[in-house]
């Protein structure tokens, strides 16, 4: 069968942070302080600090969500695999117009900025753009985080010198005329307060926009997470004294009714730059930041479509990837909703509306955190885990109920319009189809639905891990450098292969080789054992061991594996290569799945059997299961760079940090290493370590 294909991991963590920056800067900073003033007063500075503080609960739980699952849809993705389809579906309808919505309008608020220097129609040059962007995302997500991160540089570097050039203005004004400008600083009260904070809130909702392209994301347990808490603080930041500066600066009645207060400020402090250049470099921040969110919304938004096209919610066409490796049929569909909507709609309300969706799309993130972990599938590993669970999502499940009942009844009236087209379209399309056979997480949950569990969610979270290529690596290449190897001959059946490797674990395990041999042979006559690409991964979890113990066994003529069918009298088979015997303890079942993750991504790889083949020595086999960046293999000579090497036990060797020496072969026997061991000429040595040690290894060594 035809290797699915699949989204190719190109985005780093400064692409992360582009994405979610860049779709944070856009009306939130450029158009709402003027209205958040007129609705909280001087107050609405606190508005924007505590609507940064009430988005920590969505954006640990996306972080969460995104690194257990990281797969195209975000949010859709999310629901689906929690609450099920249904929610899937309204959940992934709903966010893709949301976002759809907010991005077109994103492209016609750059006509509020341009008009301070062009006379140009806005409608026209919003379909641009728009077109531009999808262009652009159709060569590659890439390519379009290329042009983001420009955008994204633009944009924080021209707002840090307004915010730099603002305060040195508001200290020249002399602190009792600040004290005035702040005062009274809540005019409207408390209601006006909470109220603004709805209105700012939806200001960081691009902040999770990244969830959707998280399976381009390489390291995801590391770049989602910390490019989004490294956006957020610069948001906040930004937001909480740019917003301090325009109160500060401006004629409270002025700023009430100003589309533009950031032009305006700038305008009352860059006197000292020639000409308008200080209303300009505003200008050019303007034109980068609603060019960013509406670039990052085709990126994004396009890959819900997508996502649900894959799982069949709706029709397959849009989940097909183009020739650049992007889902064009998604993008074309995306790009056109918007054009539609910037030439027919009233963008501007439309898009305020549907934030109150957004904002129960947020409620529900936490409701499916919350799922997935008192689920207790296997499957379900995060490479982060939201702090103070579950106390946080409980917040976040609670503040959005009560911001949207802030936003009024019209906003309210929309999300429910939406929610009934979602549930509207499942009944239609999605349920009576054949190929949508899941089920949630939520039926693991409860033990009384356990008719209705879905079994294959686990198998697709291994799946998963697998692909994400997991952490950890140093202790899965300690474990293979230290795993017993067997060459087998010619003709060995794999039930002679189950005893041999069986009575090697035997011999570092509480438990006979008989139990052993049964355990593997019942996996692989009932097939659970994986089988793939000319290799075998027989696995137990045993609560008696403590540690991981691997055999590796190679048979260059093959081994043939058989499986029962209870369909077909005839039992199927396949040949290995390779059979990979992996004992693990019960507990933590992260770690066996972590394992078995990396051993199958290995696998997968381009000419893996080939050089599994090919190896002539054990370390040679045992090489080709590591990765070319975690190790690296030293040859102790006389003369060279390694000659300091000769002579010196390990212990007065200082190798880089976060590298250990796994094993020394010596003339052709393996050494174990310890601290008292001496290096010898002819020596082969592998080092294992994180990839910045190894790189060091290589440049000291020229290995």
């Amino acid at each position: 069968m035809a290797k699915q294909k699949s989204l190719k991991k190109t985005l780093t963590l400064f692409d992360v942070y582009a994405v979610s920056t860049g779709a944070m800067f856009s009306s939130g900073f450029f158009l709402l302080p003027g209205l958040a003033t007129a609705k909280a007063g001087p107050a609405a500075i606190l508005a924007y600090l505590l609507a940064g503080v009430l988005i920590l609960p969505a954006m640990f739980s996306v972080a969460e969500l995104s690194t257990a699952m990281p797969k195209a849809g975000g949010a859709y993705y999310f629901l689906d695999r929690s609450l099920g389809p249904l929610a899937g579906t309204v959940g992934g309808l709903g966010t893709w117009l949301a976002l759809v919505l907010k991005s077109a309008f994103a492209l016609v608020g750059m006509g509020a900025y341009l008009v301070f220097f062009l006379d140009i129609p806005v409608k026209p040059l919003a379909v641009g753009f728009t077109v531009a962007f999808a262009a652009l995302n159709i060569f590659g997500a890439k390519e379009t985080t290329g042009l983001q991160r420009i955008f994204v540089a633009i944009l924080v570097g021209v707002l840090g010198f307004f915010v730099i050039q603002g305060l040195i203005a508001v200290a020249g004004l002399g602190g009792e005329e600040v004290a005035t400008q702040l005062t009274p600083f809540a005019p409207f009260g408390t209601s006006g307060l909470v109220g603004t904070i709805g209105l700012v809130f939806v200001s960081y909702a691009g902040l999770t926009k990244v969830a959707s392209v998280a399976e381009e994301v390489q390291n995801p347990d590391r770049n989602i997470p910390l490019g989004m808490i490294l956006s957020l603080l610069t948001a906040t930041f930004i937001y909480v004294v740019g917003v301090f500066i325009m109160v500060a600066v401006l004629d409270p009645s002025e700023l009430r009714s100003d589309l533009t207060p950031v032009a305006t400020a700038a305008e009352a402090f860059f006197t000292w730059l020639p000409g308008r250049l200080g209303l300009l470099l505003i200008v050019i921040a303007a034109i980068a930041a609603f060019a960013s969110t509406g670039n990052a919304g085709i990126l994004s938004a396009s890959r819900y479509p997508y996502a649900m096209a894959k799982d069949h919610l709706v029709t397959k066409r849009l989940g097909t990837l183009g020739r650049f490796g992007t889902p064009v049929p998604a993008v074309l569909v995306t790009s056109g909703l918007m054009i539609a909507v910037i030439l027919l709609l009233d963008v501007e309300g439309i898009a305020k509306l549907a934030s109150a969706f957004q904002l129960l799309i947020f409620g529900l993130l936490n409701v499916a955190v919350i799922v997935m972990r008192e689920s207790r599938i296997a499957g379900y590993v995060p490479g982060y885990r939201s702090p103070l669970y579950p106390w946080l999502q409980i917040i976040g499940i609670i503040t959005p109920v009560l911001l949207v009942a802030q936003l009024g009844g019209l906003a309210i009236g929309l999300s429910s319009l939406l929610i009934l087209a979602g549930v509207a379209w499942y009944y239609y399309y999605v349920r009576p189809n054949p190929d949508v056979i899941r089920e949630g997480a939520i039926y693991h949950l409860f033990a009384r639905l356990g008719a209705r569990q879905y079994d294959g969610l686990d198998g697709e979270l291994r799946t998963i891990l697998k692909d994400k290529g997991m952490a950890d690596e140093t202790s899965f290449e300690r474990l293979v450098t230290r795993s017993a190897v067997l060459d087998v001959d010619a003709g060995t059946s794999y039930e002679e292969t189950v005893r041999l490797a069986s009575v090697l674990l035997a011999q570092h395990l509480p438990v006979t080789h008989d139990v052993l041999a049964r355990g593997f042979e019942a996996g692989s006559r009932y097939g659970v054992t994986p089988v793939s690409h000319g290799a075998a991964l027989p696995h137990q979890r045993l609560a008696s061991v403590s540690g991981s113990h691997l055999v590796m066994v190679r048979s260059k003529t093959g081994i043939e594996i058989r499986f029962e069918d209870p369909e077909n009298a005839h039992a199927s088979g396949e040949v290995v290569n390779a059979i990979f015997f992996l004992i693990s303890p019960e507990e933590p079942p992260g770690q066996h799945l972590r394992t078995l993750a990396n051993i199958a991504s290995r696998i997968d790889e381009d000419g893996f059997l080939d050089a599994w083949n090919g190896a002539e020595t054990e370390p040679e086999l045992k090489e080709t299961l590591l990765a070319h960046d975690r190790y690296v293999s030293l040859a102790v000579e006389a003369s060279g760079a390694t000659a300091g090497l000769v002579g010196r036990p390990l212990r007065d060797v200082r190798f880089p940090a976060g590298t250990l020496v796994a094993l020394i072969r010596r003339d052709g026997q393996i050494v174990v290493p310890s601290g008292s061991t001496v290096l010898e000429e002819g020596d082969r040595v592998t080092v294992i370590g994180d990839a910045s040690g190894i790189v060091a290894l290589n440049a000291e060594y020229g290995a």
